[in-house]
């Protein structure tokens, strides 16, 4: 039997439903493999970055980040991962290692061998899983709003996870509006920056993506993390874990608390903090992330 060959098709602005955000100077293409279209929104050209976006944002998140990123020189790719976005896929399940799956196969469509990585939030999941269990596919990593994947949990952590609950029973057509709220958000996002966030779940297939995103990657493999799944392995990818000082209850005291002695779990790890920003660091502080993950390709490649 054949195996399907991936394919890239050129996505054309007007015609996406519901409407693509604006953000001049990105191209947007459906990249085809099995089971999957992903649209990758990219700007820029040289060395490959690729951003995987958080929850419950899509490419649209890094409308500001990268092309401040590519203008250092570097090509930026932001795919929607799966149950996210303007991506479809053919089975709505979603496991674990799903989204690992997806961007190992979408690297290979591409014809990206290695590239930098800039994560946040859920996108933090796929990102870590790739720099552990495939490390030849990655040259630096940028990790922003979740800690590294060696950190002890402390019960003084809990409070960051108070969002997970209503994620968790997710009721379909429920708004997510209350998660850009000032507890999460340093500087208030504007209305229309909210519905560019949350256009996409007018699609059923996002909407319904929810609860699985939550209940079988997010909390299986912070439980994995809690349980020291990552204390018995090295991270050798160069990583920099960037936080917003505004981003409770992880202080930089407590993130030093949690991860003492680094060198201990990763070949090089950095943590860095950004002020007036808090868990939405890339609306809080884009120009701050942009600056701090060029000097870090440039420090530790």
């Amino acid at each position: 039997m054949t195996t399907p060959q991936p394919t890239t098709r050129p996505g054309h602005v007007e015609g996406w439903s519901p409407p693509l955000p604006d953000a001049p100077g990105f191209a947007h293409d459906l990249v085809e493999t099995p089971g999957l279209r992903t649209h990758v929104a990219s700007i820029g050209t040289g060395d490959p970055v690729v951003m995987l976006h958080g929850f419950p944002e899509h490419w649209w998140q890094w409308h500001e980040v990268a092309p401040a990123v590519a203008a250092a020189g570097y090509r930026v790719l932001c795919p929607d991962l799966r149950g996210a976005g303007w991506t479809t896929a053919d089975d709505p399940r979603i496991d674990r290692e799903t989204r690992l799956y997806d961007l190992l196969a979408l690297l290979d469509a591409l014809g990206v061998e290695r590239a930098h990585l800039v994560s946040h939030d859920m996108g933090v999941i796929t990102a870590m899983q790739l720099t552990y269990d495939h490390p030849e596919r990655v040259r630096t990593a940028v990790q922003l709003s979740v800690p590294p994947g060696f950190f002890r949990f402390t019960p003084r952590l809990a409070p960051a996870f108070e969002h997970l609950p209503p994620l968790i029973w997710h009721r379909r057509g429920a708004s997510l509006r209350g998660i850009f709220s000032p507890r999460y958000a340093a500087r208030p996002m504007s209305r229309e920056t909210v519905e560019a966030h949350l256009a996409p779940f007018a699609r059923t297939e996002v909407d319904a993506a929810v609860r699985p995103l939550t209940r079988r990657m997010v909390v299986a493999e912070a439980l994995r993390m809690m349980r020291g799944a990552y204390r018995t392995r090295r991270l050798t990818v160069p990583t920099l874990v960037v936080y917003g000082r505004r981003d409770l209850p992880t202080t930089e005291e407590l993130m030093h608390r949690i991860c003492p002695d680094p060198d201990r779990y990763a070949d090089r790890l950095e943590l860095a903090w950004v002020d007036d920003a808090a868990h939405f660091i890339t609306d809080d502080a884009p120009a701050e992330v942009a600056a701090l993950t060029v000097d870090w390709f440039r420090r530790a490649a």
